[in-house]
């Protein structure tokens, strides 16, 4: 149990300015949990889905630029803020990994380190240099895989232990600590062409193929799940619906993953076996996307039946950052194809979803300001009294 070290009549509550509902300014990281790594991963991929569009604006490079560095600048806040939170509150940061909702979202945690990672490669050297940038998105990819790796090993099995994976309990954030593995293959690709030749680079493309197919097994195991307990019931909270979009991480990722070992396999392997994993990348493309495609109009569907078909509508919750990453790895995988194919229709396709990704970043943001930043009532851990 959290001793307050300041008595509540102490310090008065703040009645303008930012925060202006919590009573001490150590409140701010009390409810620190891992999901709210979700908003570098949801800011940091506008960036890395900006650089790869398959068509040309002016001035957008500089734009994603910028954006990638308040990505890292809020991944350096969250990390703070998450170390004080330990040391803080250890009561309620011990709690974390053991709830049936919040557990699972360690996999943002190592998500937030591999985005804005991988954003260092292809766009933060603008700012800070090719060197700098390969020094900081080499130390985040590995930071983001170890992280990743162990999260989707761990959680799941306290999970298992704690009897939460329940068919009347299954929800789309049950595939957050599996997908993060999915991004280090993505990052991988990325890398490729700055390791050294010989048995680094071809250990660093066999690494990364390893962890696309953990994630692949792993969400084929758990989709199934999600998908019953659509069309069974119960039916999801109103604040649970947006995690609906969730399910298009591992899908979008894992083309854009395909594509990008496979366009890179050639620095590592032989000719043969590079053009068979380049086709691999294009035929899995190709049908996931189909997948792609379905499961979009599913989340449209869940999404727009609630905020109109409910008396309460879609009330904002920190899930809302669920319309962001997931649907910016579909413009990553569907530029990706655009790229090996030269089919027009994955231009359009991925500059359709981009589109969405930013209107789904204006709208979780302005919710999270406006609730975190203004009131503070989204920091304040509700075990605390107001």
């Amino acid at each position: 149990m959290h001793v307050m070290t300041t008595a509540p009549s102490a310090v008065e509550p703040t009645r303008s300015g930012l925060l202006r509902d919590l009573r001490s300014p150590w409140h701010a990281v009390s409810n620190l949990t891992p999901n709210w790594f979700a908003l570098v991963m949801g800011t940091g991929i506008i960036a890395n889905a900006a650089v790869g569009l398959p068509v040309h604006v002016p001035g957008l490079r500089a734009v994603a630029a910028a954006v990638w560095a308040l990505a890292a600048v809020l991944l350096a806040v969250l990390t703070i803020g998450t170390v004080a939170h330990w040391v803080r509150y250890p009561g309620f940061a011990r709690r974390h990994h053991r709830d049936p909702v919040i557990g699972n979202f360690y996999g943002a945690m190592a998500m937030a380190f591999l985005t804005v990672g991988i954003g260092a490669i292809l766009v933060g050297r603008d700012w800070i240099g090719v060197s700098a940038a390969l020094v900081l998105g080499v130390g985040l990819w590995v930071i983001g895989s170890a992280l990743g790796l162990f999260f989707a090993l761990l959680i799941p099995v306290l999970m298992l232990r704690g009897g939460h994976y329940r068919a009347d309990a299954a929800f789309a954030g049950w595939l957050m600590p599996v997908v993060s593995p999915m991004v280090t293959a993505a990052g991988g690709a990325a890398l490729m062409p700055y390791t050294a030749e010989g048995v680094v680079r071809s250990s660093l493309l066999w690494f990364s193929y390893g962890c696309f197919a953990f994630t692949l097994l792993a969400s084929l195991v758990v989709l199934p799940s999600v998908v019953v307990r659509l069309v069974r019931g119960p039916a999801w909270a109103a604040p649970v619906v947006p995690t609906a979009w969730i399910v298009l991480g591992p899908l979008g990722q894992s083309i854009t993953a395909a594509n990008g070992l496979g366009s890179t396999a050639h620095l590592a392997v032989g000719a043969d076996l590079a053009t068979a994993l380049q086709r691999f990348g294009t035929d899995y493309g190709w049908t996931v996307t189909v997948a792609v495609l379905m499961w979009t109009g599913v989340a449209l569907l869940l999404t727009a039946r609630t905020a109109l078909g409910t008396a309460e509508g879609l009330p904002f919750a920190p899930t809302w950052w669920s319309f962001t990453f997931p649907v910016g790895t579909c413009v990553t995988g569907f530029s990706a194809m655009s790229a090996a194919t030269g089919a027009a229709g994955y231009a359009v396709l991925a500059v359709a979803y981009f589109i969405g990704l930013v209107v789904g970043w204006v709208a979780a943001a302005r919710g999270t300001v406006s609730r975190a930043l203004v009131s503070g009532a989204l920091l304040r851990h509700p075990d605390l009294a107001e």
